[in-house]
């Protein structure tokens, strides 16, 4: 099974590297990068300008594609700047994979993520989510965690919100809202394409443990 991701740089997307190139159910691993990260017999990256996905479209074509791509507007510096890598880049690449014949994909979201939503965030995914849809891909996968545990992060917000989950979870309170580690997403990302049949599935929040 040829694997293809987006995102592989970020906390989430390094381990789902690791983990698909321990898999002997993925003979080949696909990352769209900007610059080399590393090297593995399986591993294939390609350097990518994100703004021309279409300069790399040959590459775009495997049995799976995973999107892990994702900041923070901090990060990004504005929301324009945000919605482009969060929303705009991964429908683009969503866009030459069904062209090319790419049938099962696997989404990264988040918690609270809709459309109709008034908070930023959650209506940039929920919109990337409900216009991936409409590509119709055979296997349509969609990841809806919480707040994650990475490490070595610099989100201050973050640590903050992972410390009180902690806190209230040792006393019994809010267990479905535990902070889930991204090695264990990616764990279950990696999975979910063989587990899972054709058509749409969102894996929830509560779900994700499971």
């Amino acid at each position: 099974m040829k694997a293809l991701i987006i995102g592989a740089t970020g906390a989430t997307g390094k381990d789902l590297v690791n983990i698909l190139l321990q898999d002997p159910h993925y003979t080949e691993v696909v990352t769209f990068v900007r610059r080399r990260e590393m090297t593995h017999p399986k591993l294939v990256e390609v350097l990518t300008d994100f703004d021309r996905l279409e300069d790399v479209s040959e590459y775009i074509k495997g049995d799976v594609w995973f999107s892990c791509l994702g900041t923070t507007l901090k990060a990004a510096g504005t929301q324009d700047k945000q919605w482009h890598i969060d929303y705009e880049i991964p429908l683009k690449f969503a866009e030459i994979a069904k062209r090319n014949g790419v049938l099962s994909m696997v989404l990264l979201s988040a918690y609270g993520a809709s459309p109709a939503s008034r908070v930023f965030y959650s209506k940039m995914k929920g919109q990337l989510e409900e216009d991936i849809a409409r590509l119709a891909f055979d296997q349509y996968i969609i990841f809806k965690p919480g707040i994650l545990v990475r490490r070595g992060t610099d989100r201050s917000g973050e640590n903050v919100m992972v410390r009180l989950l902690e806190f209230v979870n040792r006393l019994g309170i809010a267990r479905k809202f535990r902070p889930l580690p991204t090695a264990v997403l990616a764990e279950k990302l990696s999975m979910a394409p063989k587990r899972l049949g054709v058509g749409k599935h969102v894996v929830a929040l509560e779900k994700v443990w499971l």
